[in-house]
């Protein structure tokens, strides 16, 4: 049997992080940072759970990933993140320097292109990675969520 660890493999890790973040009420976002096919952060949304605005599950990787490197720079790294990163988070990847960021779900509406936010120029990004998994995800929680309110 032939098992390779590709975008695929790493984004069903980052869904599995999302689906936590269902679980816990929070919008099901979930991401992981990899260097040389090992996963060194794993996150999901805690902006309700932290109260805080910030707490995106991009943001949590960052700081998960920089803290186990022991530095701000995430050089050969790859971060896999079930939607695209709004701006706040494009901003925070362009300053660690990743090289590469795989999503799954596009967000036209707040996603860091449609806002007009970049990544670092030598940031390769792959989008639509698992794509129908990440959104069916997001839309099963609205529809939930609707349907509460």
């Amino acid at each position: 049997m032939d098992f390779r660890l590709d975008d695929a493999y790493f984004m069903k890790k980052a869904l599995q992080e999302a689906e936590t973040a269902y679980e816990l009420g929070e919008v099901p976002i979930g991401a992981v940072i990899v260097v040389q096919d090992r996963i060194i952060a794993r996150a999901h949304n805690l902006t309700e759970r932290l109260n805080d605005v910030t707490a995106h599950a991009e943001m949590q990787a960052i700081t998960a990933a920089a803290n186990f490197l022991g530095g701000k720079y995430l050089y050969n790294c790859t971060l896999y993140v079930t939607l695209e990163p709004c701006q706040m988070c494009a901003g925070a990847l362009y300053w660690s320097q990743i090289p590469r960021v795989v999503f799954g779900a596009y967000d036209p509406q707040r996603g860091f292109t449609a806002m007009g936010g970049q990544l670092h120029p030598k940031t390769e990004i792959v989008g639509g990675v698992m794509e129908n998994d990440a959104s069916e995800l997001l839309k099963r929680f609205f529809i939930k969520k609707r349907n509460l309110n």
